[in-house]
């Protein structure tokens, strides 16, 4: 038996992309280590990547007691829109899903864990609330 609950959601992005969110958190809202909540971000959906590959960290992290969530990008999985070149439509992606967790999830701060290039010189995507921590690469 798992440690951890696993909720979907839709987050809609201000272009109208639908991203398909997981949510993992412990089983006892009591069990919570931290007031923090983990955002796990998957490779570039042209290359493959999806919200699945990241699904063994996600249930560890819950199991340890962090909520975890984790999203397919746009064109990944069963998430709407086009993945791009760039990766700036990602970013985008990436913007959405923080502010869902800052707007739906009681949270003191976010641990932003991504594999996306570029990320750490968008200042929109630093500044998007003050609670958004992001690891040095």
């Amino acid at each position: 038996m798992s440690n951890y609950t696993v909720e979907s959601t839709i987050v809609q992005t201000r272009d109208g992309a639908k991203l398909r969110t997981r949510l993992f958190k412990p089983m006892e809202e009591g069990e919570i280590t931290d007031n923090l909540v983990v955002v796990l971000v998957h490779p570039f959906s042209i290359l493959g990547g999806c919200q699945a590959f990241l699904q063994g960290i996600a249930a560890g992290l819950a199991g340890k007691g962090y909520k975890t969530v984790t999203f397919d990008m746009r064109g990944a999985g069963k998430s709407t829109g086009r993945p791009s070149l760039t990766g700036f439509a990602e970013i985008k992606d990436v913007i959405a899903v923080c502010k869902w967790v800052c707007e739906n999830l009681s949270s003191d701060r976010i641990l932003l864990n991504t594999y996306l290039i570029g990320l750490h010189g968008d200042g929109e995507s630093l500044d998007l609330c003050n609670r958004v921590l992001v690891p040095e690469s």
